[in-house]
């Protein structure tokens, strides 16, 4: 199944604008972060170590539509914390649809069968339902057993209600390139649009940090589920550019573009990205792209980005390639990713980069076509 062609024709639409304006750093996702709450505690996520003064605060119905406007991205994710705990959550993702922007709405599903009647469905609404694996990876991946069924249950009535529905997948140490393959043809079979999968990242507030898969053993782990894929004629609906998923088995070298999918949540615009809490925040998007220092992170730049190759950070960067180079990307789209040979080297630390003009950086809110 895949992305829509209705949404693609949409961002390649806004893409092309962005290249006509001559703008330079541009969001793609914004990742509206209204919580930090959660009913689950997993192993991998550091989001709800904060006292209870920060887990009780919510972006309201107004801050969210604000961020909207503000950022302009035609694609807006909603993780979390557990967004469906959020009482205007309804509210939040029907004014998102009313602008004619894709929301992906990012839930653990425990609560999706009890509250999915609040939601209409929609071409611009996608339930990503968080899936790390078959029953026994996933339950132990969130330190708690059940949640499996629970999430399968809820994708079976979201489709059947129908409903847009992706699952997220999120990689960590110990996994078998087989049982990630099962794991794929399992929900590919369940019907759902698409799969978005990354390595973890290493969260310094997570509470286990032995977990996290890095480096050259991401790549191989990669290269091993693609080479099951393309050996058994596998045609898994990747959430993803084709150029991202050969970046995930060594063969791109790029750097992280973090303004690619900028983090609005309770304590404002965070720098430089979803994955890092504890760099600073800017109170309008706008400061965000003119006060971060861009050029002091990505995985060459800084320890803290070490071994990430998480999406929120490189699918922008793999975008952008495939817009500078098309024929490649259309032959790695094609044929997938490359499973055997030598693995590009690592990327050099990147330029020191001037401060983004402030004309070239403003991003019109409606983008649609």
């Amino acid at each position: 199944m895949g992305v829509p062609l209705r949404q693609q024709l949409t961002v390649g639409s806004y893409l092309i604008q962005q290249k006509i304006k001559g703008v330079k750093k541009y969001p793609l996702v914004l990742m509206l972060e209204p919580l930090f709450r959660c009913n689950l505690a997993c192993a991998g996520c550091g989001k709800i170590d904060y006292p209870d003064e920060i887990l009780d605060r919510r972006l309201s119905y107004e801050e969210c539509m604000q961020a909207v406007d503000e950022c302009g991205a035609p694609m807006v994710s909603i993780p979390g914390g557990e967004p469906l705990i959020h009482k205007e959550m309804p509210q939040i993702v029907a004014g998102i649809v009313a602008r004619k922007k894709y929301v992906y709405l990012c839930t653990n599903a425990l609560l999706l069968k009890k509250r999915i009647d609040d939601y209409q469905p929609s071409p611009y609404l996608t339930f990503s339902i968080h899936l790390d694996g078959m029953k026994e990876r996933h339950d132990a991946s969130v330190c708690q057993e059940g949640v499996f069924e629970r999430a399968v249950e809820a994708i079976k009535l979201a489709l059947a209600k129908g409903f847009r529905v992706t699952v997220n997948c999120t990689l960590f140490q110990g996994e078998n390139a087989e049982e990630v393959a099962e794991f794929l043809d399992y929900v590919t079979e369940l019907g759902v649009e698409a799969v978005t999968i990354a390595p973890g990242f290493s969260y310094e507030r997570a509470p286990k940090q032995d977990i996290f898969i890095k480096g050259k053993d991401v790549k191989e782990l990669f290269r091993e589920i693609f080479k099951i894929g393309k050996n058994k004629k596998r045609k898994w609906p990747f959430n993803h550019s084709g150029l991202y998923l050969d970046f995930l088995a060594g063969n791109q070298s790029y750097h992280c573009t973090p303004w690619g999918n900028p983090t609005r949540n309770v304590f404002g615009w965070q720098k430089p990205c979803y994955l890092l809490a504890d760099e600073g925040n800017a109170e309008t998007f706008q400061e965000l792209l003119d006060t971060t220092p861009w050029d002091q992170y990505g995985n060459s730049n800084n320890p803290k980005c070490a071994s990430c190759m998480a999406h929120c950070g490189y699918e922008a960067t793999a975008v952008e390639d495939m817009l500078k180079n098309p024929l490649k990307g259309f032959f790695v789209g094609l044929m997938g990713p490359r499973t055997e040979g030598d693995m590009v080297p690592e990327p050099l630390p990147s330029t020191p980069a001037k401060r983004p003009d402030s004309k070239l950086s403003s991003i019109p809110v409606s983008v649609e076509s």
